[in-house]
């Protein structure tokens, strides 16, 4: 059980890190409003993104928050490196940045493996 745990809040923090903290500090910055605008979205999709990947974030990390709440925000995630991944592969061709958020994709479907694991009675 100790090894689950560890197993699920490391997965979660870095999911945390890369899709709470790290858009929240630097989406207002000029390159990350560029990468935005260089696949082809207005910059009013980015604010919007990043107030959900912290909603979602808010929601994975606090265990008070309902199943059904944390399966949305884990669906949303999911849609969010799948699209991020199709973005990536149609504007720059394929190469390691179309690839990444598939990598972030795996390490969210162990938190959610995981979550399920230490959470079977809310199954």
């Amino acid at each position: 059980m100790k090894k689950d745990k560890i197993i699920y809040w490391t997965a979660t923090t870095i999911i945390a890190l890369f899709e709470g903290v790290m858009p929240a500090l630097t989406s207002q910055t000029e390159l990350a409003k560029e990468g935005i605008r260089h696949l082809g979205y207005p910059e009013y999709f980015g604010n919007a993104l990043v107030v959900f990947k912290v909603l979602g974030v808010l929601a994975l990390v606090i265990p008070q928050v309902p199943k059904r709440v944390k399966e949305w925000a884990y669906a949303g995630f999911a849609f969010d490196f799948i699209f991020a991944t199709i973005s990536h592969g149609a504007v720059d061709g394929i190469n390691g940045q179309t690839f990444f958020p598939l990598v972030v994709l795996a390490i969210l479907a162990v938190s959610y493996v995981y979550y399920h694991k230490l959470n079977p009675q809310n199954d």
